[in-house]
C-alpha cells in the first residue's frame, strides 16, 4: 500500500511539474510574441513617420497658397522629349505624345491653373510664321511655359524673339542653334520672368555629342489675382 501510494504520489508530482513546464514555455511564446509584434509595429510606425513627404510635380517643398506647382525639364538631345507638370498635371511629354522638335509650349490659366492649349513649333525644319502667329493669340494672364527640343532657335527671326521677349523672357535673344532652354512667363507681364534656364551648344562643355545637358527647373508660379 505505502509503495502503491508512493508511485501514485510520484505520477501526481511528475505530471504538475510537466503542465508547469508546458504553462511557462506557452507563456513564454506568447509573450514573446506580443514583445515581437509591438516592436514591429513600432518599426512600421517610425517607418511612415520618417518617408519624406510627397508635393506636387515632385517639388522638393510645398508651394504657398495661391500658387500652381511647376516642374519641367527640355529635351534630352534629339532622343527625349521635354516634360512639363503643374498641379501634379503632365502638360507635355514624349508619354503623352504631344511634344516635338523646336519650341513646346503650354498655355495654363493664369488664374484657374486649367491647361488652355499646347503646340510644338520646328524651328529647324519648318516655319516660322505659324509660331508668330500663335503668341499673337496669347491672352492677357495666360501663364506660358517653353521648353526647347533638339533645335528650337535656329528659324526663330527678330520678330518671333520679340514677341517671346514680351513674355518675360531673357535669354531669347541670345538663344541659338541647339542651346537649351527652358522658360515660364506669362503674357502681360510687367518685369522678367525669374522662371528661365538657358545653356549654350558648345562642343567643350556638352554633355552629348553635338548638344548640351537637360535643364530642369521647378517652382511656384503666383495666380493671376484682378
Amino acid at each position: 500500500m505505502r509503495v502503491a501510494g508512493f508511485v501514485k504520489l510520484s505520477v501526481v508530482v511528475v505530471g504538475f511539474v510537466l503542465a508547469f513546464y508546458v504553462a511557462s514555455q506557452v507563456f513564454e511564446f506568447k509573450m514573446d510574441a506580443t514583445l515581437g509584434n509591438m516592436f514591429a509595429r513600432s518599426a512600421v510606425s517610425h517607418s511612415h513617420s520618417t518617408k519624406p513627404p510627397k508635393y506636387k510635380c515632385g517639388l522638393s517643398k510645398p508651394c504657398p497658397e495661391k500658387h500652381f506647382a511647376f516642374k519641367m525639364a527640355s529635351g534630352a538631345a534629339s532622343v527625349v522629349g521635354p516634360k512639363m507638370c503643374l498641379e501634379d498635371n503632365v502638360l507635355m511629354s514624349g508619354v503623352k505624345n504631344n511634344v516635338g522638335r523646336g519650341l513646346n509650349l503650354a498655355l495654363v490659366n493664369g488664374k484657374t491653373g486649367e491647361l488652355m492649349d499646347t503646340k510644338f513649333y520646328d524651328m529647324w525644319g519648318g516655319d516660322v510664321k505659324p509660331l508668330i502667329e500663335f503668341l499673337k493669340t496669347i491672352q492677357d494672364g495666360t501663364v506660358v511655359l517653353i521648353a526647347t527640343f533638339d533645335d528650337g532657335a535656329t528659324k526663330l527671326n527678330d520678330e518671333a524673339r520679340k514677341l517671346l521677349g514680351e513674355l518675360g523672357s531673357t535669354s531669347i535673344a541670345t538663344l541659338g542653334f541647339r542651346d537649351n532652354w527652358i522658360f515660364v512667363g506669362g503674357k502681360g507681364i510687367k518685369t522678367k520672368s525669374p522662371f528661365e534656364q538657358h545653356i549654350k551648344n558648345n562642343k567643350d562643355t556638352n554633355k552629348y555629342e553635338g548638344w548640351p545637358e537637360v535643364l530642369e527647373m521647378e517652382g511656384c508660379i503666383p495666380e493671376k489675382s484682378d
